[in-house]
């Protein structure tokens, strides 16, 4: 099961990567300020907040890994 969820947060820090490279925002000169524009704006629907998402489910993946 642990390692379907690392899978699954695999996915998201990729489709993460993608989002970032490929979304635009409203405000921001340079990608990284559309990225943060959009993360507080959108939440976890940006790139940016897939990304961090995937990587947190990851460590929860490996905690829980380890507890058991």
């Amino acid at each position: 099961m642990q390692m379907l969820a690392i899978l699954f947060g695999v996915v998201l820090i990729l489709w993460g990567i993608y989002r970032m490279k490929t979304d635009d925002g409203l405000f921001g000169k340079t990608q990284t300020g559309k990225n943060i524009f959009n993360l507080i704006l959108m939440g976890e629907a940006s790139g940016l907040g897939q990304f961090l998402g995937g990587v947190l489910f990851i460590i929860i993946a490996i905690v829980s890994f380890i507890v058991k």
